[in-house]
């Protein structure tokens, strides 16, 4: 998971599944006009804006979305589209590696700025509720800046004939804790309890650890971000002679970087920053770089998931 090599070009058909989706998005919001960064400069907390620095957190332990490159550093596309965002804000930007599931609990108590993690924009997250509706956490808010389905991940050959969620039902899955294939994976738990084919699911601090359950032949089955998918089964990707996608991708959702709810200043200036980097071009090429053109936007949504 550490190779620094873009999504080959195959990768981008995989992709382009997830266009429909991105159209959808698109619609719930509008561009921006096109600010200086000295402008949006001064948009920012009194915090950021005076330490210079805007203090991102994120698992950097998923290729190609966020991962460390050969000399540690977080590299991937929310790395590079985070970078340009700090352009346009006029202040550097630090990565902090923290646990998926640590992440939120993090911001709230004021250990980072954002949160900019593959994380999916859904109403859960955003109103600090579990499962159950239960009320844990304030919630946060998010801007949306990309829209990515999941795929399910199978062994090279695919022994288990994995094609759809409920082929999972009578198998094993191997699952990062706290990401949204563990909502989805609980929920089919329920389908494949009622059809009497249960579903053994096996829950991990990352996703180096699941995948390497799948590798070792101790689970069926792992689910991921398309773009996370499409890059450990291309050729020559890290995983390409071990895994295959199966079946085609699962609840397109936007991606958002997560920030307080009362925190509503950096909340707006990351939206303008943004929208410019698409008015200018500069997102574009970011995604292109990286091969996931199809999951692009035409405008930053403040909390447009579902």
């Amino acid at each position: 998971m550490h190779a620094t090599a873009p999504i080959p070009a195959r990768a981008v058909t995989a992709a382009a599944a997830f266009a429909v989706g991105a159209l959808a998005l698109t619609a719930c919001g509008s561009t921006a006009p096109k600010v200086s960064s000295e402008s949006l400069h001064d948009k920012l907390p009194a915090k950021i804006r005076d330490a210079g620095v805007l203090k991102i957190a994120s698992d950097i332990n998923y290729a190609p979305v966020e991962f460390k490159g050969q000399d540690g550093a977080a590299t991937g596309i929310d790395p590079d589209l985070a970078q340009a965002i700090g352009k346009r804000l006029g202040v550097k930007v630090e990565f902090e590696d923290t646990a998926f599931d640590k992440a939120i609990p993090g911001l709230q108590a004021k250990e980072f700025d954002a949160v900019m993690s593959a994380m999916t924009d859904n109403r859960t997250r955003r109103d600090g509720t579990d499962a159950d509706g239960k009320q844990v956490n304030p919630g946060v808010d998010f801007v949306d800046y990309l829209i990515v389905g999941t795929s399910i991940l199978v062994p090279k050959g695919n022994p288990a004939k994995i094609a759809k969620l409920d082929d999972l039902c009578g198998n094993t899955v191997a699952i990062q804790r706290g990401t949204t294939q563990a909502d989805i994976v609980d929920r089919q738990t329920a389908a494949c309890a009622r059809s009497h084919k249960p579903l053994t699911v096996k829950l991990f601090e990352n996703d180096t650890q699941a995948l390497a359950e799948v590798a070792a032949g101790h689970a069926d089955a792992d689910m991921n971000d398309l773009p996370v998918a499409a890059y450990l089964a291309s050729k020559g990707g890290p995983g390409g002679s071990k895994f295959e996608v199966a079946g085609p991708q699962l609840q397109p959702a936007p991606y958002g970087i997560a920030v307080a709810k009362d925190n509503t200043d950096l909340r707006d200036a990351l939206v303008k920053a943004i929208n410019q980097m698409i008015r200018d071009g500069e997102y574009d090429t970011i995604l292109a770089k990286w091969g996931v053109s199809a999951a692009a936007v035409q405008s930053a949504v403040v909390n447009g998931g579902f």
